[in-house]
This record gives structure tokens, sequence and C-alpha cells, in this order.
């Protein structure tokens, strides 16, 4: 079993969930175990607990963004032991890049890392293709440190074990669905997470957009974390346009705004999606100022949102 070490900076700490959750077959396997600073006990000293444990680790997981490259602690005490390790052999340094960042000019910039060829998780459309691949590089890491993972044999049953065994393989009902109460934290983490993966969306259907048909141009420009813009082009002249940026859930746009106009501002916009839920789950639904058939009585997943809105952009296309 290899222990791995997660480096990282506190404002990165929901990627580092998110991983720590794929990772979870690794460790159901035997495979690894995990440590972060949060796991530190009360009454413990700080540095001295990261210390230790950075210098027992098999694995260090840089998760490179902006915020770690800005955080002193990370690059000045974490990073420059960590790479002292993977020189001596002491251990395997693995970047994972989260956002993006100026990474590769720096002292683990020659590293292999991880999404492949470096591409942020936050840049995939389905942030779980991102976490899957890290997974994979970090399994692989492991077996050229330790060997091949082998499998468990199987070993003879207890009475208590067959019990157990027999009352999971008993015929259940699939109506097991209970209600559900949602906080407003909630409904502000899946509409940022609706609006990561609508800009994602985008920005990769405007590449493939462009690549498919000869003579269309596309632009996608990130004003800010909140704003992004799109545009389409055939033969130099704007045929297609929108803004689209996320606003205050209890504000003025109380969702994902979506305008065709880029110069008023955000106050006005030719539809929203905002967030609601049906007691077992949370999704988007548009307001249907488009009129759009699709907006009647709709369920939207992040895809089904993201789909909704580029329908709308590329309607001027077709």
């Amino acid at each position: 079993m290899a222990k791995l070490f997660f480096s990282y900076s506190h404002k990165d700490a929901g990627y580092r969930d998110e991983l720590e959750i794929h990772l979870t077959a690794l460790k159901r396997q035997g495979v690894i175990e995990t440590w972060h600073d949060r796991r530190i006990g009360a009454g413990k000293e700080f540095d001295t607990e990261i210390s230790q444990n950075l210098d027992n680790a098999e694995i260090i997981l840089l998760l490179v963004s902006p915020y770690f490259i800005a955080s002193d602690y990370c690059y000045d005490v974490e990073v420059k032991r960590a790479m002292d390790r993977h020189r001596r052999g002491d251990a395997r340094v693995i970047p994972v890049i989260l956002e993006p960042c100026d990474w590769q000019r720096l002292p683990f910039g020659k590293l292999l890392a991880t999404p492949t060829d470096g591409k942020p998780v936050a840049k995939f459309p389905n942030k779980n293709d991102g976490f899957l691949e890290v997974t994979i590089a970090i399994r692989k890491a492991v077996e050229e440190l330790c060997g091949p993972v082998q499998k468990k044999t199987s070993k003879v049953l207890t009475d208590s074990e067959e019990k157990r065994k027999s009352k999971i393989a008993r015929p259940r009902s699939s109506n097991l669905r209970v209600k559900k109460e949602f906080t407003d934290r909630d409904k502000d983490r899946f509409l940022t997470d609706s609006f990561e993966y609508i800009a994602n969306f985008f920005e990769g259907s405007l590449e493939e957009l462009e690549q498919r048909n000869p003579g269309i141009e596309t632009n996608f420009r990130r004003i800010d974390a909140n704003h992004f813009t799109a545009s389409a082009y055939r033969h130099g002249k704007e045929l297609t346009r929108c803004k689209i940026w996320l606003g205050d859930r209890g504000g003025f746009v109380g969702g994902i705004a979506y305008s065709t106009d880029l110069s008023r501002g955000d106050n006005s916009y030719n539809e929203s999606l905002s967030v609601e839920h049906d007691g077992y789950a949370l999704f988007l639904k548009p307001m249907g100022m488009s009129l759009r058939q699709q907006a009647k009585d709709s369920m939207l997943t992040f895809e089904g949102g993201a789909e909704y809105l580029w329908a709308m952009f590329i309607e001027q296309l077709q």
C-alpha cells in the first residue's frame, strides 16, 4: 500500500474532496491510503504533522491552480520538500492540474502532469472525466512503485458474514427514494457548478464547430469568473453571438442568464435558467422567455441546460 499526500490550497478543498471520492476504489482495494492537513487532530502541531506525513509519503499530489501557486506555504515549503524527495527517488511527485494557470516553468513544470497533456480538470465538460484520468495515472504510478495490484484472495466466510451476505441478497423494493432538504448552500453550489459546465461546454462546442465547418470561425471569451461571451462568423460576418452570466440566486437574475445583446450589461436577457428541486434532486429550469418547446416543465441537468442554451445560440447558423 502506498501513502499518498495531498499538497493543495485550502481554496481548492472542493477539488480535493471530489478527487478523494474518485480514489475510493483504490483505497478499498488497499492500493493507497491518503492524507491531507484536514486530518490533523486537535492539539497537534500543524507544521510537524505536515512534515512527517510529507516525508513518509510515496506519492505526493500537487493540486495545481492559481491559488496553489499563490500560496507561500504550498510553494515555498511543500513543493520544495516534495521536489527534493522526488529528485532523490524517495517519492513520486504528480502535478494534478485543476485550473488553467502558468505552471510549466515552475520547479515541477517538467514532470509528467495529469490529466493528459496537462489539460485542467476544470476544462473537462464533465469534471468526472478529468478526475478519472487522474485516478488512472495514480494507479499506474503505484504499480510502478509497488508492483501490480494483487487481487484479494477469497476466504471462508464466518457464520456472521454469511448472514450479512444473505441479507444483502434478499429481494427488496426499488422504490426507496425519500424526500430531501436542500440548503441555500446546496443550491448555490449547484448553480455555480452548472455555470462552469456550461462555460466549458460552449468553449468545447465552439472549437469543434469551427473544425468541422470550413468558413466558420468562432470566438469564446471568458470575461471573468461569472461571465463569458460566444460568437460565430461565416466568412468573417458575425451570424450569432451571446453573453452568458451567473447571477445572484436572490437577485435580479436568479440563475444563469443568456442574452444576445452584449452592450446592455446584466440588466436584460433573453432567457435564464434557475435552480429548482422536486424534493428529490436539484435541476435547472428555463424561465421560458424564449418560447422554446423544451422550456415547458423542463427539469434539466448540467448537460441539458448547456444544450438548451447552445440550441438558442446555433439556431442562427442552421
